[in-house]
């Protein structure tokens, strides 16, 4: 009667043996880093270009057979680079799309830094409030054409939002592409 659990176990146990564990450990790394970098493109605290960056790099070193080439990764960097300029400079542009002065651009880029201190919500408040405050203060503007770039500023920095998530996509496109052929 025991004998079929036997069996049972004696073929599980042959199954579990002969799997690839350290292919199938750098796959599920990957998978992992891939995911979390997706996230961390829309969330603030989480780095995510620059993590889909190290799950393509790290699976690369971990199994260079089945790696990215040189051009996957030089694709890689190139997208990187930008979703980070877009990330820097997309709320200044949607300021000065909106009507923002030099000053105006200036406090988004000081507020962006102030704001990287008092995250998470530092991150949206920060560039927000230093724009309105050096259009208030520096460039003297009043109170309504301030606020008309500040909100410029929101816009600019949701629609970075949404192409740093596009460029995320792509990144990970990349990967899987470069990897699987």
């Amino acid at each position: 009667m025991l004998d079929w659990i036997q069996d049972s176990w004696e073929w599980l146990t042959t199954i579990i043996s002969s799997l690839p564990w350290q292919i199938l450990s750098v796959w599920t790394l990957t998978i992992c880093l891939l995911l979390v970098g997706l996230i961390g493109s829309v969330l603030p605290l989480l780095p995510g270009p620059f993590l889909i960056f190290i799950a393509g790099v790290l699976h690369t070193l971990l199994l260079p057979q089945h790696g990215m080439g040189w051009v996957g990764i030089a694709i890689l960097v190139l997208l990187l680079v930008v979703s980070y300029f877009v990330d820097m400079a997309a709320g200044a542009m949607g300021a000065r799309w909106f009507g923002a002065s030099r000053w105006g651009i200036t406090g988004v880029f000081v507020g962006g830094i102030i704001g990287l201190f008092f995250a998470p919500l530092g991150f949206i408040l920060g560039p927000l409030i230093g724009g309105l405050a050096f259009e208030l203060i520096f460039a003297k503007k009043r109170m309504a054409p301030a606020v008309k770039s500040t909100w410029g500023t929101l816009l600019g920095t949701g629609v970075g939002l949404a192409v740093r998530f596009a460029l995320a996509v792509a990144m990970v496109a990349t990967v899987l592409v470069d990897v699987i052929w």
